[in-house]
């Protein structure tokens, strides 16, 4: 027998049954009942979000023998015909492989012939931001008024490609992702339509894997169902998908209360031996801390939380501060997988780095406590993800930031001296870091920092420079601040200013070297020769 994957069976066929883009079906169920049909529809939006459903439905909807209605029969010649993509009146094209303006030309001239058999003729352009900008020249007058019986529906993932002039002449409506309860709802409809035995935990690990797309959750639970021989159970996917186990997060977190190290290590190796995703690990400990902070700062909502009385007890376990920079170290670990030596590696140090780091309380005043709160590390002369507790300090390159470098208590602000060395350690590039390096700490009065920048760099103080500066700074001082700009109050001690020195006298030397050169000083004598100094460069 022919088996038909969940994805093409158990696609929507109504608005009715279309989850998660109300506002799209309300928009054009709206339009559909009162008449007010557009000639031209963008649908955008990621992969499996129903683009492609929602169009067919918006065909069936026009040509139903009912007339043009938004709740379409689904059993006349017309809405079976469109199910099963055999309607004559529905061309459904893919841009990816019809790029140029010989497909696009072929596509207008039959536009203007009657439809064969319904109402409207739907030209359905998959992709479409895959055409050549020819072809989009080529349609835009027939786009903008196309014959009455013909409907467009445009449909693309990535809809900063489309021409402005193509975008003016659509409806367009940007399809949402679907949230993970929302995908799990739907796979536990289909589980029991179809008999299948499964497991809440399952679908809710699915739904989360998707991402958003109910086509990639219905392709994996595909695979589930596959691999579980007809059964959908939490372990079984977790084990296809190289997912933690729920129980490993839990003994992560205890381990973590009990400051265990040997227990950290070993929960690495026995995940690492059962060759489980360490990436989608991370993710799972992310979100327990996530669960964590909502029930701290969110007592109401804790309740809709899985495993909520194993959540709220290890929220009474830990301090908020605490709970926050673990979600972080979690995050930012995910992310460094990839430059780690290895992947096992790279699990285990950020493992080491939720041991390790702790937030400094400023109203502590045990200096061994802060000593243990505010670990002082280099890695390679970069901050460490727990920017909290990182000692400021200057490159290897800059003798003078490294003499103006202090060490800071975590969420202390710099003093105006240790400015420039604060602004090396801040992960800054292009216009901001010149933002950054131009200024001069004034004062620091609460959460505002004063800044005094020359009036040559007044256009630097852009607000979107200024939002990537403050951001950095938020970044290491772990808590919000605001940032005021006085124009014209600079001096000659902000890092451009003393990089620019640095160079110079580094130049300075190099010129002194060249000259007192024997070689170069007996071609001088020789020859009646000049030196030119901007020609002279370090090596």
């Amino acid at each position: 027998m022919t088996y038909q994957a969940l994805a093409r069976k158990w696609r929507p066929k109504t608005f009715a049954e279309l989850s998660g883009q109300e506002h799209v079906v309300q928009a054009l169920s709206n339009a559909l009942e009162r008449g007010r049909l557009h000639h031209a529809y963008l649908l955008t939006g990621t992969r499996g979000v129903g683009k492609t459903t929602i169009a067919r439905i918006l065909a069936k909807s026009l040509n139903c023998v009912k007339g043009v209605t938004a709740t379409p029969c689904g059993v006349c010649p017309a809405c079976v015909d469109i199910d099963a993509g055999r309607f004559v009146d529905l061309l459904e094209l893919d841009a990816a492989s019809n790029t140029g303006i010989d497909n696009m030309r072929e596509i207008l001239d039959n536009a203007r012939y009657a439809p064969t058999v319904g109402r409207y003729k739907v030209y359905l352009i998959d992709e479409v931001h895959m055409l050549s900008k020819a072809a989009f020249n080529s349609m835009l007058k027939t786009l903008e008024e196309p014959p009455d019986h013909v409907k467009f529906v445009l449909a693309t993932t990535d809809p900063q490609k489309i021409p402005v002039t193509v975008l003016s002449r659509c409806l367009q409506f940007n399809l949402k992702l679907l949230s993970g309860p929302l995908i799990a709802k739907r796979l536990i409809e289909i589980l029991r339509a179809e008999g299948i035995p499964f497991e809440d935990g399952a679908t809710a690990l699915i739904a989360r894997v998707a991402h958003g797309s109910m086509r990639d959750a219905l392709s994996v639970l595909d695979q589930a169902i596959a691999y579980g021989a007809g059964e959908v159970r939490e372990s079984v996917v977790r084990t296809m998908l190289g997912a933690a186990d729920a129980d490993y997060v839990y003994r992560i977190a205890d381990a973590l209360i009990a400051r265990d190290g040997s227990a950290l290590l070993g929960e690495a190796r026995a995940l690492t031996e059962r060759g489980v995703s360490l990436a989608n690990a991370l993710e799972e400990l992310a979100a327990l801390f996530h669960g964590i902070a909502v029930c701290q700062t969110v007592p109401d909502a804790a309740e809709a939380l899985p495993d909520a009385p194993r959540v709220k007890a290890l929220a009474r376990a830990f301090d908020p501060e605490s709970v926050q920079l673990a979600y972080q170290i979690c995050v930012q670990g995910r992310a460094d997988l990839a430059l780690a030596p290895d992947e096992s590696m790279g699990f285990s140090m950020t493992l080491l780095r939720l041991l390790a780091f702790e937030p400094a309380s400023e109203s502590n005043g045990d200096t061994a406590a802060a000593a243990h709160g505010a670990l002082r590390t280099r890695e390679a002369g970069t901050p460490t993800e727990a920017e909290s507790s990182t000692t400021v300090a200057g490159t290897t390159e800059s003798p003078a930031l490294n003499s103006a470098a202090v060490a800071r208590t975590p969420g202390e602000a710099p003093q105006p001296a240790a400015w420039p060395a604060f602004v090396a350690g801040m992960k800054l590039s292009g216009m901001a870091l010149q933002l950054a390096a131009q200024t001069e700490l004034k004062a620091v009065a609460g959460n505002e920092f004063v800044l005094a920048v020359p009036e040559a760099s007044r256009h630097l103080t852009d607000r979107a420079y200024a939002d990537k500066l403050k951001a950095a700074i938020e970044q290491i001082m772990g808590r919000r601040v605001r940032l005021r700009f006085e124009i014209g109050g600079a001096s000659a001690t902000t890092l451009a200013a003393q990089e620019k020195r640095e160079r110079d006298a580094a130049q300075a030397k190099t010129e002194a070297a060249f000259r007192e050169d024997p070689f170069v000083q007996d071609v001088l004598s020789r020859f009646d020769a000049r030196i030119k100094p901007n020609s002279i460069k370090r090596v």
